[in-house]
């Protein structure tokens, strides 16, 4: 087993590396590109997929802290697969309830999912597009509360965050 769990550590590390080598092209002009990029994340929910069935959520004290954040990342990117992010909300819920995962990837993670399934974030942590340069949120349960919110979770208010990517 302690073998099996050092090779899923390497595992969901190197898929995380593959994840920021590509993603640049999830927003590409060219079709090509995208569709690698969709392929790659596509297989990447998949496996997470099998690992969450076989193992529940893969978290620090499972994994250590890298492959943790790792099989967060490749939960917040299954965009197209709705069943494996809900799965990994549910699981890293109860990791989060258990002390064993850290709130404020929940609300990323949380925030992506609602916004997938065509609903309102609670954190504004997905951002729609760019108007007038600046950032713009998708839209949130209560816009007043976000910053509340999101200090709730270590998030940093909506300005700092979104001075990121002016």
């Amino acid at each position: 087993m302690t073998h099996d769990v050092a090779a899923l550590a390497v595992e969901l590390t190197d898929m995380a590396a593959a994840d920021h080598r590509t993603a640049v092209h999830a927003n590409s002009d060219d079709p090509a590109e995208q569709l690698a990029w969709r392929r790659l994340t596509a297989r990447h929910g998949d496996r997470l997929g099998e690992i969450m069935a076989e193992y529940g959520w893969p978290t620090a004290e499972l994994v250590g802290e890298e492959a943790a954040r790792a099989a967060w990342l490749i939960a917040q990117h299954a965009d197209r697969q709705l069943d494996i992010q809900r799965r990994a909300l549910r699981l890293m819920q109860q990791a989060v309830s258990a002390g064993a995962a850290g709130p404020r990837e929940l609300a990323f993670l949380r925030d992506r999912t609602l916004v997938n399934e065509g609903r309102q974030q609670v954190y504004g942590t997905q951002i729609a597009g760019v108007k007038d340069g600046a950032p713009v949120p998708w839209p949130c349960e209560e816009p007043e509360r976000v910053d509340e919110l999101r200090a709730a979770v270590g998030i940093e208010p909506f300005d700092e965050y979104v001075a990121r990517f002016s």
